[in-house]
């Protein structure tokens, strides 16, 4: 007897099976099962949204169901991470293949779920469609709870650069993914899910942050956009890079420069910020400094002119 499909149980059936047993909380009053959500929050609120494409993002060969399920949701959280927001809700729309196994939607959703709950978020809709590629679209929505938002904008002269969470890990475990291997296990389970660091948002906001952002793209990719916004310049000191064992096998046994990766990897979705001198908290490390000048970003007080990162249209 072949497997179930998604087309097999249909729209409304798949969104029953990956729904049963949500569960509730006081900022939504309304969520799955309506035409929309309906939410109250505190102060003022934060929204972002991410997409996952087949083939772009992940591969199914690569990485489980479940896999690809967390890893949208925490692509999405870390933007609210990064303004400093505490998370509220997330609402997740996919498109689906119509040959899809069913099992696979089922443990795909079962995955996000899960790192909602991580993320101290609510699953409270979305919609379902067909496509010709596995695409998930996940918009969240965190409560600054009367807070400030921490920008890119804010960086002044004089602020140290420091950062919490992981760097080059994922870039690692994709370099190796493609070229057909599977260890380090750290480093491909990395690409597979990025571990967000949940509440250091809030933590670097508490302690007068004045810039901050989600490495998405790359490390010096990203901190380029707070140079940009801020009109300043920042260096970053190549020594103070933590350069896992992890990383180094990877570099040593594909013959490329570890630190290449910790600088310009992307998909870990480390916090970057930058504060005060002496301000950064308790597990940030600090990796640079800001200065006057011209927007940029230098390595060891030089200037960057490569590729700091991942760019979709480049």
């Amino acid at each position: 007897m072949s497997e179930p499909t998604v087309s097999s149980v249909g729209e409304f059936g798949l969104i029953d099976l990956v729904t049963a047993g949500v569960g509730e909380r006081s900022e939504v009053p309304v969520g799955v099962g309506d035409d929309a959500t309906v939410y109250t929050l505190g102060g003022a609120g934060v929204c972002s949204t991410d997409a996952m494409v087949e083939g772009v993002h992940f591969r199914r060969d690569w990485s489980s169901a479940a896999d690809v399920g967390r890893k949208a949701v925490a692509e999405a959280a870390a933007d609210l991470e990064a303004m400093a927001a505490d998370p509220v809700l997330a609402v997740v729309s996919a498109s689906l293949p119509k040959d899809l196994p069913l099992s696979w939607a089922v443990e795909c959703m079962a995955g996000a779920r899960a790192e909602c709950e991580r993320a101290g978020l609510l699953l409270a809709g979305g919609d379902t469609t067909s496509a010709r590629d596995v695409t998930l679209v996940v918009t969240v929505l965190g409560d600054l709870h009367g807070r400030a938002p921490v920008l890119r904008s804010g960086a002044r002269p004089g602020d140290v650069v420091a950062f919490h969470g992981r760097l080059g890990w994922a870039a690692a475990g994709l370099a190796v993914l493609s070229r057909g291997f599977r260890s380090p296990r750290a480093v491909v389970e990395a690409h597979r899910v990025p571990e967000i660091p949940y509440g250091q948002g809030r933590v670097a906001a508490e302690a007068g942050a004045t810039a901050m952002l989600d490495v998405s793209d790359g490390l010096l990719a990203d901190l380029r956009h707070i140079a940009d916004a801020s009109g300043v310049c920042i260096d970053v000191t190549s020594a103070a890079l933590p350069l896992p064992e992890p990383i180094r096998t990877v570099g040593t046994a594909l013959g490329t420069d570890p630190l290449g990766y910790v600088l310009t990897g992307g998909e870990d979705h480390a916090l970057a910020a930058c504060f005060p001198p002496g301000a950064a908290p308790e597990g940030w490390i600090e990796i640079g400094s800001v200065m006057q000048g011209d927007p940029a970003v230098a390595v060891d007080g030089v200037v960057w002119e490569g590729s700091g990162g991942w760019n979709h249209f480049a």
